[in-house]
């Protein structure tokens, strides 16, 4: 089989994304017809997508950028591609998605595009934290040089700390700290996901 190194595999999936309006319009869908995206169907992923429809509908209305983060992004001279691998399920993706759209949306040269994250294993497979398909998880490409050149995900940097100190107390994330951990998104208003996607271009 041949191996192809990990640029080249992120060049070729490029064209298979979509936007994120053909995304959002996606999960709607999913809402409407009581399902969601992926392999596996159930109750709870149903209500995961329903919920996070609503997220994203009112973030994507109620996301601001600061002024000096705007700036940055009007400012930037480069040819990027913002890969985003999800699912509907997703609630970290539901809550820092919007963001990285308005950060797209400041310049021509950044476009980002959405890929099913079980549809793309192979893709999923070179980009893994701790060794999980953790999602979102933010590929962002440079087009003209043909690398990669970072990548983000699946929380912000606070939430990542959050996490990783109680998984440390506790061993694992229960039912109730997923609830404190969406509390807490909707009182940063995605300020923290647009500081650290901010620190990611030159």
């Amino acid at each position: 089989m041949e191996i192809i190194d990990k640029n080249t595999l992120v060049a070729n999936h490029i064209d298979k994304g979509i936007s994120y309006e053909d995304y959002r319009a996606m999960v709607s869908k999913h809402v409407a017809e009581g399902t969601s995206t992926g392999p596996t169907q159930t109750e709870a992923l149903s209500q995961y997508t329903l919920l996070n429809d609503s997220r994203m509908r009112r973030l994507d209305k109620t996301t601001k950028v600061s002024e000096e983060i705007t700036e940055k992004f009007e400012n930037f001279k480069g040819n990027q591609t913002w890969i985003v691998l999800t699912e509907s399920w997703c609630g970290d993706a539901a809550q820092t998605m919007p963001a990285m759209q308005k950060l797209a949306d400041l310049n021509d040269g950044i476009e980002l595009k959405v890929l099913l994250r079980d549809d793309n294993l192979e893709l999923m497979d070179q980009f893994l934290t701790n060794g999980g398909m953790s999602i979102p998880k933010l590929i962002i490409f440079d087009n003209d040089r043909n690398e990669v050149i970072a990548d983000w995900g699946p929380r912000p940097s606070i939430a990542t700390t959050m996490v990783n100190d109680y998984k440390e107390k506790n061993g694992a994330l229960t039912p109730e700290f997923k609830k404190d951990l969406q509390v807490w998104y909707n009182r940063d208003k995605s300020q923290n996901t647009l500081n650290d996607l901010s620190e990611l271009i030159k």
